[in-house]
C-alpha cells in the first residue's frame, strides 16, 4: 500500500518535470523520469502506459525500446484508451520492423479508438475503407 502511493507521487513529480526542459536534458534526471514512468506502467496504470508508450514507441532509441512503447500503447488500448488505440493502429498500418503493415489490423484498432471517443478515427477508417476499395 505504502509502496504504491510512493509509486504514485513519485510518477506525479515526474509527469510535472517531464515538462522542465533542463530537468529532461540531465542524463540522470531522463533516467529518474524513465524509471517513474515505467515503474506505473509496469503497475497497470493505463494513463502511464499510454503516456511512457508514446515516449517508447516515437521517441525510443533502439528497436527494443520502440517495441517495448508498441507493447505499452496495445495495453493501454485495450484498456480503453482512445488515443493509443488510434497510434496503435497508425503503426500497425505503417509496420515495423518485425510485422508488415496490416491495414485490417489498423482497421481493428481504429474501431476501438472511435468507441473510446478519438476525434481522427473515424476519419482514418473512412480512408482506410476508400482505399481499399
Amino acid at each position: 500500500m505504502l509502496l504504491r502511493l510512493k509509486a504514485h507521487v513519485s510518477y506525479w513529480l515526474a509527469r510535472r518535470l517531464f515538462h522542465w526542459s533542463w530537468f529532461v536534458r540531465q542524463p540522470r534526471g531522463w533516467a529518474w523520469l524513465e524509471g517513474q514512468f515505467a515503474r506505473m506502467a509496469n503497475l497497470g496504470d493505463v494513463g502511464a502506459q499510454s503516456f511512457y508508450g508514446h515516449i517508447l514507441a516515437f521517441r525510443g532509441v533502439g528497436l527494443g525500446a520502440r517495441e517495448e512503447g508498441v507493447r505499452l500503447l496495445r495495453l493501454a488500448a485495450l484498456a480503453g484508451d482512445g488515443k493509443a488505440a488510434y497510434q496503435v493502429g497508425v503503426i500497425s498500418l505503417a509496420g515495423t520492423p518485425s510485422k508488415a503493415p496490416d491495414p485490417v489490423e489498423a482497421a481493428r484498432w481504429w474501431g476501438l479508438a472511435e468507441k473510446a471517443g478519438h476525434p481522427l478515427a473515424a476519419i482514418k477508417l473512412r480512408e482506410l475503407a476508400v482505399r481499399s476499395g
